[in-house]
């Protein structure tokens, strides 16, 4: 798999970024196929690993770092709002990843330029860091296309935005926005890596045509691959533009557990508005049309499956954000 320049960044990066939020207890990682997957990836040529500090799985992919042949552009995140606790960040990753420099570290989430001034002290941080040689590039990622507008603005190097052919994750009409908005940061130079392609496994029974129209936008797109038979799958996808079958395998689903209290803070940590309490309990609010799409539904045991007949989807797209959130640890994409 041959690289290409992230922007400006002087990165090289493969079209492929391993996103390893599948392996992080927000989901249901499973113990032993990280390193497999990982190891297998940087056999295939993928050089760009996508992190964060929620994700805490530092640990899972040290291992397979340092026995990766290739060097690996690693890229992660921190909510810091401080420039204590972004310096605490930028160190936490070093130390635990077994890495003297970050290649990439971005500010988490962003809404907007207002959102990104409220972390003005964290990014100065930072870039003081970057000054300092310890990461090599400065971004935010964000779920709006005003964040990569206020990317664009304050001249940041890396943008890392959620974009699919669905629109799942985007406000009401807004793919196109976003797509002008990436093309904005494209044209000014700043390297962007797309997310959330097959919108949280929503999108995964057309994903021939989802990742057709995803790894149009931008220099990279980060896929959660969550064993060796996706990363290969992926791989030949982007080498050859076709998408080799898989076997029949259940999808992601959100699982809520019957204690639940209904304190709504998985409601507040939401990024895309996608869940609501009802009846004392957490649960995905009502669906937005989507024709050709498929809407979360609740069985009895409170786990929410993409299937239904009736053509309307949730804007979940199974982060796992909320399980971050949840402080009696009853959320989790299983």
């Amino acid at each position: 798999m041959t690289t290409r320049p992230l922007g400006k960044s002087g990165l090289f990066v493969s079209p492929l970024c391993y996103g390893t939020l599948p392996f992080s207890p927000l989901q249901s990682y499973r113990g032993g196929t990280a390193e497999q997957a990982l190891t297998r990836a940087f056999e295939l040529g993928v050089n760009f690993l996508d992190t964060a500090q929620l994700y805490s799985n530092y640990d899972i992919l040290r291992s397979a770092l340092a026995k990766a042949k290739r060097d690996i552009v690693l890229t992660s995140k921190t909510y810091a709002y401080t420039r204590e606790d972004a310096e605490r960040a930028v160190e936490e990753a070093r130390r635990s990843l077994g890495r003297d420099v970050i290649d990439i570290f971005l500010l988490h989430e962003q809404e907007s330029e207002h959102t990104l001034r409220g972390h003005a002290p964290a990014l100065e941080a930072l870039y003081d860091a970057k000054a300092k040689g310890t990461i090599r590039a400065v971004g935010l990622s964000t779920h709006r296309p005003e964040g990569v507008l206020a990317a664009v603005k304050a001249g940041l190097d890396i943008v890392h935005p959620l974009l699919n052919i669905a629109g799942l994750g985007l406000p009401q009409n807004g793919r196109a926005a976003m797509e002008d908005a990436i093309t904005a940061a494209v044209n000014a130079g700043l390297g962007v890596y797309t997310m959330k392609a097959l919108g949280g496994g929503h999108l995964w029974r057309d994903a021939q045509n989802a990742l057709t129209y995803a790894r149009r936008w931008g220099h990279s797109l980060a896929l959660g691959m969550r064993d060796v038979q996706e990363v290969e799958a992926a791989v030949t996808f982007f080498e050859t533009g076709a998408l080799p079958s898989l076997k029949e395998s259940k999808p992601r689903s959100l699982h809520i557990a019957s204690w639940c209290s209904g304190c709504g803070k998985c409601v507040e940590a939401c990024p895309n508005g996608a869940l609501t309490v009802v009846d004392g309990r957490a649960g995905l609010r009502a669906g937005i049309e989507l024709k050709g799409f498929e809407t979360p539904e609740r069985t009895q045991e409170g786990v929410y499956d993409p299937r239904t007949e009736n053509g309307v989807c949730n804007p979940c797209v199974l982060c796992g954000y909320c399980g971050a959130a949840c402080p009696e640890f009853c959320i989790k994409v299983v």
